[in-house]
C-alpha cells in the first residue's frame, strides 16, 4: 500500500470567544504554524496537488492543508497567510450553505463563505471542494441524499468556480462503502476523512486535526512522529 500522506485538517481561522467544538485557530497561531512548516523546508498545498505530485513521485516536503465548512474568516485571514509563505490548500464547501451559517453546531453561529469569497479563494489557484450540501453524515444514507450531498454538491460549486470540482471531503468524517462509491461515481478524483491510521485509497484519505492548542513544539512533534511511522513503516515520505 503506498505511504498516507500528512494532510493537516483546519476549520474556521479567527479569534472566535465561544468555540464548544475546539474548531477555531486564531490568524497569529495559524501563522505560526504555517511558519513552522516554512522553516522546516516544507510546503503547504491543496489535495489536487499533493495527489498529482504523489502520481509523479515528487510528493517528498509536501503537506496537505484543508479548511471545512467554508467559513469567512478562512478567505478573510488564512488566505493572505497562505499566499505570504507561498502556500495553497483546499477548501471545502457546503453548497446548500453558501452565505449561511453553521447552523449545524451548536453554540453562536460562524457565518459561512458567500459566492464572492469562494471565487475569491479560487481565483487565487487554491482549489474549492464539496462538503456536501448541509452537512450531513453519509454512512448509511439513501440514494437520494448521496445524490444531493455528492452529485449536486459538486455540480453548484462547479458553476460557481467554473471547472470541474474535483475533491470531496465526509462531513463528521462519516463515510461508508455506498458512500465512497457515489463520490467516486460522482466524478471525484480524491476525497478526505478523518480517519489516522488507515487509508481506503484516495476517496477516503486520512487527515490529522489541528488546532489553536498546536503550536510550534506541538506541530514538530507531529512532523517528527510521522517521519518515524513513515521510517518504520518503510514508506518515509517527507
Amino acid at each position: 500500500m503506498p505511504h498516507l500522506p500528512l494532510i493537516m485538517m483546519y476549520h474556521s481561522v479567527g479569534a472566535r470567544p465561544h468555540d464548544p467544538n475546539n474548531l477555531a485557530v486564531t490568524p497569529e497561531r495559524f501563522e505560526e504554524q504555517m511558519a513552522t512548516l516554512k522553516r522546516r523546508g516544507l510546503r503547504g498545498v491543496s489535495v489536487a496537488e499533493l495527489q498529482a505530485a504523489r502520481a509523479a513521485g515528487s510528493a517528498r516536503g509536501l503537506i496537505g492543508l484543508t479548511f471545512d465548512d467554508g467559513y469567512t474568516d478562512v478567505v478573510e485571514n488564512a488566505l493572505p497567510i497562505l499566499q505570504r509563505f507561498g502556500f495553497s490548500g483546499t477548501f471545502y464547501i457546503l453548497a446548500g450553505r453558501i452565505g449561511g451559517a453553521n447552523e449545524w453546531d451548536e453554540g453562536t453561529p460562524w457565518p459561512l463563505v458567500d459566492e464572492a469569497g469562494i471565487r475569491r479563494w479560487a481565483d487565487a489557484g487554491f482549489e474549492v471542494g464539496s462538503h456536501g450540501s448541509l452537512h450531513v453524515a453519509l454512512a448509511d444514507a439513501g440514494p437520494e441524499v448521496l445524490r444531493t450531498e455528492v452529485a449536486e454538491s459538486r455540480e453548484k460549486l462547479s458553476g460557481i468556480v467554473g471547472k470541474p470540482v474535483h475533491g470531496y471531503c465526509y462531513a463528521y468524517g462519516s463515510m461508508d462503502t455506498a458512500a465512497r462509491s457515489a463520490v467516486a461515481a460522482a466524478g471525484y478524483e480524491h476525497a478526505t476523512a478523518v480517519i489516522s491510521r488507515e487509508s481506503l485509497g484516495p476517496h477516503a484519505l486520512p487527515r490529522i486535526w489541528i488546532g489553536q492548542v498546536h503550536t510550534s513544539k506541538h506541530i514538530l512533534k507531529m512532523l517528527y512522529t510521522y517521519r518515524l511511522h513513515r521510517r518504520i513503516s518503510g514508506r518515509h515520505a517527507l
